[in-house]
């Protein structure tokens, strides 16, 4: 029975306070049964939290009693059991690292696509569709025609994206990510950038997974994520690790800790965790 709540949730606001917020937070989360990883920074807060629905409620409840955190974005998926094997909440320079000074997505960012209106953008003649995410992510599913940064950390993208000749131009871009913040950042960098057509997917692929039905999909493969289902596949279901491609080994295996991110464990940055 899945009776276990999975919540990805995330906002870039002013959190000028964000270390007195860490100790309180994580002790609330603990008396409700709630496990999993919260990052705050000074810009917002990012995490994927899973517990007893009643918990992760009370949790994302306590937050939203937050003025600034009213506009809190969350996706649910369930399971049949905990994902993490306890509660962290750390403090961070950003909650999703691209390392570039003066990119702000309470300024500026792209323009938000629905779920169900993403097909028609991405088949658009012209578009460029880039997948944000990382190379191991990539392996375990994508969308039709998108392309592969085949970067490690999200820190290489703009790195990429100035490497690319196709982009020169700077034609008309769809981009996306697992739940929509790494997304947030990116468009903000590329119209900073140059680039004017910049479009992402509202809510990432787990919003896509949930609002579009899989015999309209386009989406190919499963949606890797930073807990120990691994991934899930069109119906948010947890996979386990039933399938994992090579790119993807060197960062799963039966010591991987996600509650310390990917960076700790050998792989990617930590930042950069269920985004």
């Amino acid at each position: 029975m899945n009776d276990f709540l999975v919540a990805a949730l995330y906002l870039f606001t002013p959190l000028d306070n964000f270390e007195e917020m860490r100790d309180p937070l994580k002790a609330f989360c603990v008396t409700q049964d709630v496990r999993g990883s919260i990052l705050l920074a000074a810009e917002g807060i990012n995490g994927t939290i899973c517990g007893p629905e009643a918990g992760v409620r009370a949790v994302l409840d306590h937050l939203r009693s937050d003025e600034r955190l009213v506009q809190l974005s969350h996706k649910e998926s369930w399971t049949h059991r905990h994902v993490f094997k306890r509660m962290k909440v750390r403090l961070k320079q950003e909650i999703v690292r691209l390392a570039v000074d003066g990119i702000d997505p309470n300024e500026v960012v792209g323009e938000y696509v629905k779920p169900e209106d993403w097909n028609a953008l991405i088949s658009e003649p012209g578009v460029i569709v880039i997948d944000t995410r990382n190379d191991y992510e990539y392996a375990f599913g994508t969308f039709d025609g998108a392309v592969n940064p085949e970067t490690q950390s999200f820190r290489e993208f703009p790195d990429w994206v100035h490497d690319q000749d196709n982009l020169k131009e700077k034609p008309k871009v769809a981009m996306f990510c697992t739940g929509g913040i790494r997304c947030e950042k990116a468009t903000a960098w590329m119209l900073k950038n140059g680039f004017d057509d910049v479009y992402h997917l509202e809510g990432g692929i787990l919003n896509y997974l949930e609002k579009v039905p899989e015999d309209k999909s386009l989406w190919k493969g499963e949606c890797f994520v930073f807990d120990d289902r691994i991934s899930v596949d069109h119906k948010l279901e947890p996979r386990w690790g039933a399938w994992v491609p090579e790119e993807a080994k060197h960062i799963i295996n039966e010591d991987t800790d996600y509650e310390k991110g990917p960076a700790e464990n050998g792989a990617s940055d930590a930042d950069e965790r269920k985004s």
